[in-house]
C-alpha cells in the first residue's frame, strides 16, 4: 500500500513547495552532470552516437541509484517519510503552472519581460515573438509539459516506484538538453529516442483524458478534429497529441513562427489560456485518483 500513500503525500508536498530554486536541487545537480558530457566537442565525431548511448545508461544509473537504495534499504516508517520528497524531485506541477503564469502576468504589461520569460521555457528565438506568440510558446510548454512533467513521472512511479520515477527523471532531462538537430544531433541521438519511447504510452494516456474532459464540457469534437488534423504538426511522436487536444478543446491557436500552427484559433489565448490550466489541474488529479486506486486495487489482489 506504501505506493498508494506516497503518490498523495508527494502531490501535496508539490503544491506546498514547489522547486525550491537551489544549486543543490537534486535536478540542478542532474543537469550540471549532462552539461559536463553532453558537450560534442568532447566527443570526436565518429564516436558521438556510442558517447552519448554509454553516458545515458551512465547517467541514468548515477541518478536513479539514491531513489533505488532508499526503496530497498529504509525501514516502511523512515521510507514514507522520505519517499513523498523523493517522488516530488521527480515531478513539476506547481513550477509548471509558475513559469507559464510567470510568462501570461509579463505579457499584460512588459512584451520584452514576457518574451525573456518564455525563452526559458522553450528553445525557440523568443525576441521576436508578439504577444499572442509569446502566449503561445507559454501554454505550449504547459500543455506538451503535462506528460513530460507530470503524467510520466507518476506513470513510471506507479509501474516501478521510485526508481522507475527516476530513470524517467533522468532521460526526460537529457532529452530537453541534448535532443536538438543542431551540433548536438548525434550525441543526444539516444537521449531523444528513449524519451519518444517513455512518453510514447503516457502522452496517449493523457490524451484519452483530455478528449473526457472535453467531452464533459460539451467540447469533444472540436477537440478530436484538433487532435485529427494537427497532432501530427509537431515534430516528434508524442508532443503534438496533448497540444492539439489542449487547443481544439479550448478553441486556441497555439503557433511557432515558421514551423506550425496548431488549433482553430476562435478564441485568443488570454481568453483561453485559463481554461488550459484548468484542464492540466484537472487531468493531474484525475491521473492521480486512477493511479492510486489501480495501486491499492493490485494490493488488494496481490493479498488474496
Amino acid at each position: 500500500m506504501y505506493p498508494a500513500i506516497v503518490l498523495p503525500l508527494a502531490l501535496l508536498v508539490d503544491r506546498l513547495a514547489g522547486d525550491p530554486d537551489s544549486t543543490y536541487h537534486p535536478v540542478a545537480i542532474l543537469g550540471r552532470l549532462i552539461s559536463w558530457w553532453g558537450k560534442p566537442e568532447k566527443w570526436p565525431q565518429r564516436t558521438r552516437k556510442l558517447a552519448g548511448v554509454v553516458m545515458w545508461i551512465l547517467t541514468v544509473f548515477i541518478f536513479a541509484l539514491p531513489f533505488f537504495l532508499v526503496s530497498i534499504a529504509l525501514p516502511w516508517y523512515l521510507y514514507l517519510i522520505c519517499a513523498p520528497f523523493l517522488l516530488k524531485i521527480c515531478f513539476a506541477w506547481r513550477s509548471l503552472e509558475e513559469h507559464t503564469l510567470r510568462v501570461v502576468k509579463a505579457a499584460g504589461n512588459d512584451l520584452g519581460k514576457a518574451r525573456s520569460c518564455v525563452g526559458m521555457m522553450v528553445s525557440r528565438d523568443s525576441s521576436v515573438l508578439t504577444r499572442e506568440q509569446v502566449l503561445s510558446a507559454g501554454y505550449e510548454s504547459m500543455s506538451e509539459n503535462l506528460v513530460d512533467s507530470i503524467i510520466s513521472p507518476l506513470f513510471f512511479f506507479g509501474l516501478a516506484g521510485l526508481t522507475g520515477a527516476a530513470i524517467y527523471r533522468a532521460a526526460n532531462t537529457m532529452d530537453a538538453m541534448l535532443g536538438y538537430r543542431d551540433d548536438r544531433v548525434d550525441l543526444g541521438w539516444c537521449s531523444a529516442r528513449m524519451d519518444d519511447i517513455f512518453n510514447y504510452i503516457p502522452a496517449r494516456i493523457t490524451g484519452l483524458l483530455l478528449l473526457m474532459y472535453f467531452a464533459s464540457r460539451g467540447r469533444f469534437h472540436p477537440a478530436y478534429e484538433a487532435l485529427k488534423q494537427d497532432g501530427k504538426k509537431r515534430p516528434g511522436f508524442n508532443g503534438g497529441i496533448p497540444m492539439a487536444i489542449m487547443a481544439g478543446g479550448t478553441g486556441v491557436r497555439f503557433e511557432k513562427p515558421g514551423v506550425y500552427t496548431i488549433g482553430p484559433g476562435v478564441r485568443t489565448l488570454e481568453e483561453g489560456g485559463p481554461d488550459i490550466l484548468k484542464a492540466v489541474r484537472v487531468i493531474t488529479l484525475v491521473f492521480s485518483a486512477l493511479l492510486i486506486g489501480t495501486l491499492l486495487l493490485l494490493q488488494i489482489l496481490l493479498n488474496i
